[in-house]
């Protein structure tokens, strides 16, 4: 139905759809201080880091995110494949947050989710902004409208009286997210602090030692250490930290709360089971964060690298499928490439267009996730590391006929690797 209803009427009934929810439970997000995070990469980790930081500072957190949801004490997985529940999910989930005594909601706010409305009747108290690259492409109609979309969210904020922005200075998109007169600016930046909207409040990152079992840096003299690795995680702090001095909390209080900070599942997530070789699962699935997660992975000087990875079906994004080819080419000794979320489309098809870009190196296209993983591990030897990407922390893949099929990268791994020892 969907691909012969206008796309007007579908929005309207979004758009609809959205309110009559907020409707029906009660505008429940009016209760508590709701924090929206956007952008391509690190949303996901961003928004957990923002709840941790919030909960060590003793306050009750709500939490949706791609991985997973949380309020107060009880947490799940986020298994609907969905970064944000539509069809009045996403405000019972905030009643509850609610009834629970939350204070704080963190959302992550994905550009498909605002191009269904499913921001609407969320009433933001602050926007995040981490980075942007070109992604969901084919879906919006062009980077621009894909960018469009996400500054939805701070259009929103700035209508706030008391609105709060925190920003990726270092992002060459910022200044389209800037323009929006939010009353209360938070600016982090590594390299760039040269902008066209000035910033009263600016926390420059200094100093940075990136090693493959904690990152270390400085924000405006302030030091800091946390066991996420990654200069990516480096800005995912930061953003985490910005939200947190924007709520109240001073910076040199932060380091010790910092230091307790976790990745959620399936984010260049260390998998060991006694092995002479490293695994990382994780979720990047576009050129950006798959660039990044290879960066990260050489922390560990491995001695030879082995990359898992394959693309997403169902028409998403078939552009940057040889483009991640071409990234795992650029980092990996050996390359498997397989199957991720097909839905609909030729899994063999899919593999095709993601080798096409894989030149130069030995490709294995195996459409069998779980043979291609055992094969890789099988491979792997002492000082060797398998980066395993694409699905992250998912627990379902989606294939053809709307089935989703449970699965999880991580439990693959562990129990290959049990059976080995």
């Amino acid at each position: 139905m969907r691909k012969i209803i206008p796309r007007f009427i579908l929005g309207w009934y979004h758009f609809c759809l959205a309110y009559l929810g907020a409707v029906l439970y009660g505008f429940p997000s009016g209760k508590m201080t709701v924090i929206g995070v956007t952008g391509t990469k690190g949303k996901t980790t961003t928004c957990n880091l923002i709840a941790q930081l919030l909960e060590q500072a003793g306050f009750l957190v709500g939490l949706a995110t791609t991985v997973n949801f949380k309020i107060g004490d009880k947490e799940w997985t986020n298994g609907e494949k969905q970064t944000m529940l539509g069809r009045f999910r996403l405000q019972k989930l905030l009643r509850q947050m609610v009834k629970a005594n939350c204070k704080y909601a963190v959302i992550e706010t994905s550009s498909e989710g605002v191009l269904q409305h499913r921001q609407r009747g969320i009433d933001y108290n602050v926007a995040v902004f981490t980075n942007l690259s070109p992604e969901h492409i084919e879906r919006h109609g062009s980077f621009i409208k894909y960018r469009q979309a996400k500054e939805k969210l701070f259009k929103a904020v700035a209508k706030k009286k008391n609105g709060v922005g925190v920003y990726n200075l270092d992002d060459e998109n910022v200044e389209h997210f800037l323009k929006y007169e939010i009353k209360n600016k938070y600016g982090y930046f590594s390299k760039r602090s040269n902008l066209k909207y000035p910033l009263a409040n600016k926390y420059q990152i200094l100093n940075v030692n990136l090693q493959n079992n904690k990152t270390e840096f400085e924000i405006n003299d302030v030091k800091f250490r946390t066991s996420l690795i990654g200069e990516m995680n480096v800005y995912n702090v930061a953003a985490a930290v910005g939200v947190a001095v924007s709520q109240g909390l001073e910076l040199e209080a932060l380091p010790n709360l910092v230091e307790k900070l976790k990745a959620p599942s399936g984010r260049m997530q260390l998998i060991d089971e006694g092995q002479e070789f490293k695994v990382i699962v994780d979720y990047a699935h576009e050129p950006a964060s798959l660039r990044a997660a290879y960066e990260t992975a050489r922390l560990f000087h491995p001695r030879k690298v082995i990359g898992i990875l394959g693309a997403q079906g169902g028409g998403r994004d078939k552009g940057k499928r040889s483009k991640l080819g071409e990234v795992a080419a650029n980092y990996a000794d050996y390359i498997f490439v397989t199957n991720e979320d097909p839905y609909d489309e030729d899994p063999g098809q899919i593999i095709e267009d993601v080798a096409s870009g894989a030149v130069g190196k030995p490709v294995e296209k195996i459409i069998d996730r779980d043979r291609a993983i055992k094969k890789a591990l099988g491979l792997a030897q002492a000082g060797d590391l398998v980066l395993i990407t694409g699905k992250g922390g998912e627990v379902s893949m989606c294939v053809a006929g709307g089935q989703k099929i449970p699965w999880s990268d991580e439990k693959v791994v562990r129990d290959y690797l049990k059976d080995k020892r």
